[in-house]
């Protein structure tokens, strides 16, 4: 049975409900015992697959403790669990679980290049869908005409496939939001909420990778409803709206008054609709969804890395008091943490889920590196995070990085904070979160406000490099305003960084320069990315860009009027 048709189901929505909240109490109820439920994962996994080719290759018979373990497995990345992952797409069971996987989910990875995520059917009921569950607490208790009406939330993320490609072994290669768990799984109840809008099923064809299409006609039908909550998860196709609104306005106002849909007569015509919305867009001069959808109330998506620089204009565009609510940290490979409350931006370890290890965001993640238990980390520090589960994958370094908000009940609550990759040209080995903490200081002590930003390591002066910073403001700034911009955030990145401080004093980097960009550049590099193939939910905020092709086209035909590109 498909999303749509589950939604449409007499009671599905309070059913939905009582289990969403029933996972929640679950969870709260597990954070009382985080090292019973730890061991008890580890026990788990380590019994479900002892008679796997890894689990004998690492003795996995012979592991009793958490020690043991560490002892036993090396940290690993995923090059090191490719071999056998790519042998599992190929139909060769019993590798890195005794379960045969049902599906690979696809992830663009730090790289971009797609990774095969084996999931299992045990390993979505134990460790992935409980969690899953309990993420979308906050929103439907927040906003519960979500669960009334399948047309007041639009899921940007939601993307079926009718033939989605497979791996060798004719087992579905596809992202997260594309698997119908219903089918894939027998939970129907995991159907998301907006799944069941008029709009989760198109009703034209469209090529499966003309992913702007797909999106302009979810937003063609969403404009004639009244929308209480937008789900993005990826926080840059939630700041693509306003974007896409303004760009294909004049043809969603036609296809309103007209009744059509990507050109073909299926909805009733609306003129009056479209006669409210041209009044509406000609009085501010501009879309802003805010005007589209009055009543929106609440927008689901990652609440920090870079998106908590440029969240609170955003939700401006969407009107006053709306709220952004903070989706779960997690990848495509497993669950690390989820909101249980009204936190703004950081989760509870999900200790049912997978065993956590984590390491100091500055140590180097080698095989050997000594990791820390949930119960020994610290409040007010970023760590990456390793983890292991049933579903096959071992002491994994997942390469995202978690601050640790701060401990309740002996349990850590941690945010995403950013990747664990580091810029590194002069020994400064600046990661995400300093680079954007810096970024934040730096507009504080401005009071400037942006949209969106990147850098990259450039040749400075004398050939010394330096960072320079591309940057969409929200309002213009003037030459003072950014030459001071520039200068405090060389100064914060040097508090962020101790190597960056370092190389600054001894003349191995040059001062960071800010260069301005028009405000919807970021908006129009992320439709070039989507427009070249690659899906929205894979086309995420990326701070360090050192491509020089893709730089130049953010920045080359996006510069202010009138700066030059050179100092």
């Amino acid at each position: 049975m498909s999303a749509t048709s589950v939604w449409t189901r007499p009671g599905h929505g309070d059913r939905y409900r009582d289990r969403v909240f029933a996972e929640r109490d679950r969870l709260i109820g597990a954070l009382a015992d985080l090292r019973g439920h730890q061991d008890r994962v580890l026990a788990d996994l380590l019994a479900f697959n002892a008679g796997t080719e890894f689990g004998r290759r690492h003795g996995f018979g012979r592991i009793r403790t958490v020690d043991d373990f560490r002892e036993a497995v090396p940290v690993q990345d995923y090059a090191a669990h490719a071999p056998l992952i790519e042998r599992m797409a190929a139909g060769e069971p019993n590798l890195l679980s005794s379960d045969t996987p049902v599906v690979f989910f696809t992830s663009s990875g730090s790289t971009g290049a797609h990774k095969k995520i084996p999931v299992t059917a045990r390993f979505m009921h134990t460790t992935f869908l409980p969690f899953y569950y309990a993420a979308w607490a906050p929103l439907i208790e927040q906003v519960p005409e979500i669960l009334r009406r399948p047309d007041a939330v639009l899921n940007l993320k939601h993307d079926p496939l009718g033939a989605p490609p497979t791996t060798a072994s004719g087992r579905p290669h596809v992202g997260a939001s594309q698997v119908d768990f219903g089918s894939r799984f027998g939970e129907p109840l995991a159907a998301e909420v907006g799944t069941g809008a008029p709009w989760a099923t198109l009703p034209v064809e469209v090529a499966p990778d003309d992913h702007l299409e797909k999106m302009y006609l979810r937003l063609r039908m969403a404009v004639q409803s009244d929308l209480r909550s937008l789900v993005g998860i990826n926080p840059a196709m939630v700041a693509a709206v306003p974007h896409q609104l303004n760009l294909w306005w004049p043809r969603i106002v036609k296809e309103l008054r007209d009744g059509t849909v990507g050109g073909a007569p299926r909805l009733p015509p609306a003129p009056e609709r479209a006669a409210e919305l041209e009044r509406l867009a000609e009085y501010y001069g501009t879309v802003r969804p805010a005007q589209v959808w009055p009543r929106i109330e609440a927008l689901f998506a990652w609440t920090t890395g870079m998106a908590s620089l440029y969240l609170p204009g955003l939700r401006e565009e969407f009107g006053v008091g709306v709220r952004a609510l903070p989706a779960p940290v997690a990848a495509s490979e497993g669950p690390v943490g989820v909101a249980l409350d009204r936190h703004a931006s950081a989760g509870s370890l999900v200790p049912t889920a997978s065993l956590y290890e984590f390491v100091p965001a500055d140590e180097d993640l080698t095989p050997d590196v000594r990791t820390l238990l949930p119960e020994e980390l610290e409040a007010g520090r970023d760590y990456h995070v390793v983890f292991s589960h049933v579903g096959g994958f071992y002491r994994y370094a997942v390469g995202d990085v978690v601050r640790v908000v701060d401990v309740a009940g002996g349990v850590p609550r941690v945010e995403y904070a950013g990747r664990g990759t580091r810029s590194d040209a002069a020994g400064e080995r600046l990661r995400d979160a300093q680079v954007i903490r810096a970024l934040r200081s730096a507009l504080r002590g401005t009071g400037l406000g942006l949209r969106n930003a990147a850098c990259r390591v450039e040749p400075g002066p004398g050939e010394v490099p330096r960072y320079r910073f591309a940057v969409s403001p929200r309002t213009p700034w003037f030459p003072a305003e950014t030459e001071r911009f520039g200068e405090l955030l060389d100064a914060a990145l040097g508090r962020e960084s101790a190597g960056y401080a370092a190389a600054r004093r001894e003349g191995r980097l040059g001062p960071a320069v800010p260069q301005l960009l028009d405000a919807s550049a970021f908006d129009r590099d992320w439709h070039a990315s989507v427009a070249a193939g690659v899906r929205p939910t894979q086309v995420k905020d990326r701070l360090f860009r050192q491509d020089e092709a893709l730089w130049q086209r953010l920045t080359r035909t996006n510069a202010v009027r009138g700066e030059s590109e050179d100092d």
